[in-house]
């Protein structure tokens, strides 16, 4: 019986100081592992301009490339100002020849025989022209259809320009930030003292 009293004490003894060190070494992890620290940035942006877009179109209608300058869109400027080169060119060179064509016919139809198709290249009257009147008819319908195409490409390409503008304001302003994304969780579980790990989807109103 006194072995056995024995026995009972010292495991009661052995149980009782592994509970008390069990709960001191959940003490001591405790306090190692460190608290998250959650803390909250303030990102400052530049405020919303509506009227901006109406500024750079505005801009642009005024001056040709002005808007893109505004939106600091620098590289644009060059293609604005090379699309209206070229429309322009082709709208004054088609209407150089018709007006060439234009005046002959004036000429032919006035009895003259003196227009610069009844010459050859060292000014020499010919027998014939070189263009019939018939010529001329079609050479004015041609270009002139020409001077119109070009007229309205370089109008386009005009209105393009504004558009762009007007567009590119709008999409400066559109921001991309982090109320909508895909972030790491880590959270420690004061219960049982383990750490979860995982993926959080953050959307923000």
């Amino acid at each position: 019986m006194l072995n056995k009293s024995v026995i009972i004490s010292v495991l009661a003894f052995i149980f009782c100081f592994s509970l008390v060190a069990q709960e001191k070494e959940k003490k001591t992890k405790r306090k190692r592992i460190s608290k998250e620290i959650v803390v909250d940035s303030i990102i400052e942006r530049e405020p919303i301009d509506p009227l901006s877009p109406a500024k750079a179109a505005f801009y642009s209608a005024v001056l040709p490339g002005l808007g893109q300058a505004y939106n600091k869109r620098y590289w644009k400027i060059p293609l604005v100002y090379a699309a209206l080169g070229t429309g322009v060119y082709f709208y004054t060179t088609n209407n150089k020849e018709y007006n060439r064509y234009r005046d002959a016919y004036k000429r032919r139809l006035a009895g003259f025989t003196d227009d610069e198709f009844y010459l050859d290249g060292n000014g020499n009257q010919l027998p014939s022209p070189r263009v019939t009147t018939e010529g001329l008819e079609r050479g004015q319908k041609f270009y002139r259809r020409n001077k119109e195409v070009s007229l309205l490409v370089t109008l386009g390409i005009y209105a393009l320009n504004i558009i762009d503008a007007n567009v590119d304001a709008h999409l400066l302003q559109y921001n991309v930030d982090e109320n909508l994304s895909f972030a790491p969780h880590y959270k420690f579980n004061e219960f049982n003292a383990k750490s979860n790990v995982g993926l959080t989807l953050n959307f923000k109103f």
